[in-house]
């Protein structure tokens, strides 16, 4: 696989997350300033939609609405294109913030939380997947998840594969016609490097920005890394797109844990053609 080094897109954020490329532009969470961003193909930002609770996973329906995890409250948000609703609210299965999720082509929505008070620093915990079906349904996935972060479904709909941050690892589950869940398995011992957000290729890699390295990796399964991209600071997430469908797009925060705490705008994201 050919690749070049990266290139900038923009910057000037706070903490970029959850990257999705939909109908020629850049979507992104800006986590700790409360907005989602759309970037165009240069980099400018052409629209941004206020999300008080905190915004962090992303991503596109079938009809093209845009999902939208509201982090605090524990509810989905949905943006039509001209008004954010309500699309579900888990408050009542997790008393923990929600985090980051994969869609499936029945839209089947696969969602973490952190399963503790990160905010305390209590000692992590383990939690469940959650599954939000589209009649508004919602049940567990699967349980024992340690921290589930970022998700995709790959192999044509049949496999999920999730980052369990803390434990350096991405699992994966066999999903059935119904979308339920089964045979947990691990699909990447990463040795110690902590994933956040994932993406995969139309050659079976998974894509993960490294939270503790300021690597992006490109792994498959087994545990085989195949590319590396490293910035200095966090690796948080990525995503695939532009009119090539090749264009690795990645969201870093590019200084010091410190930094973040400060509010300093460090967050960045970069790009790479593959």
């Amino acid at each position: 696989m050919g690749v070049e080094h990266p290139r900038l897109l923009a910057d000037g954020f706070l903490f970029l997350e959850a990257p999705k490329w939909h109908d020629g532009r850049l979507w992104l969470s800006d986590v700790f300033d409360h907005k989602v961003h759309a970037l165009d193909a240069s980099g400018k930002r052409s629209e941004y939609l206020e999300i008080p609770n905190r915004p962090s996973g992303l991503g596109f329906m079938s009809d093209g609405s845009l999902v939208i995890v509201s982090a605090m409250d524990r509810k989905l948000l949905r943006f039509d294109g001209s008004a954010i609703s309500e699309y579900a609210d888990l408050s009542a299965h997790t008393k923990w913030w929600l985090n980051d999720f994969a869609i499936d082509a029945s839209d089947r929505i696969y969602i973490g939380d952190f399963g503790y008070d990160f905010v305390a620093n209590d000692p992590p915990c383990s939690t469940t997947l959650h599954r939000v079906d589209r009649d508004g349904s919602i049940s567990v996935a699967a349980s024992d998840v340690d921290f589930p972060n970022g998700s995709v479904v790959i192999d044509g709909g049949r496999t999920l594969v999730v980052a369990e941050t803390w434990k350096a690892r991405i699992s994966a589950f066999d999903i059935d016609t119904q979308g339920n869940l089964s045979n947990r398995r691990i699909f990447a011992d990463l040795d110690g490097r902590q994933p956040d957000g994932l993406c995969a290729d139309a050659d079976g890699g998974v894509w993960a920005g490294i939270y503790n390295t300021g690597e992006f990796v490109r792994v498959l399964d087994g545990g085989r890394i195949t590319n590396t991209f490293k910035f200095d600071g966090s690796a948080i997430s990525c995503t695939l797109g532009a009119k090539s469908g090749r264009r690795l797009f990645m969201t870093a925060f590019l200084g010091s844990e410190a930094d973040m705490a400060a509010g300093l705008r460090k967050s960045a994201v970069f790009y790479a053609d593959l």
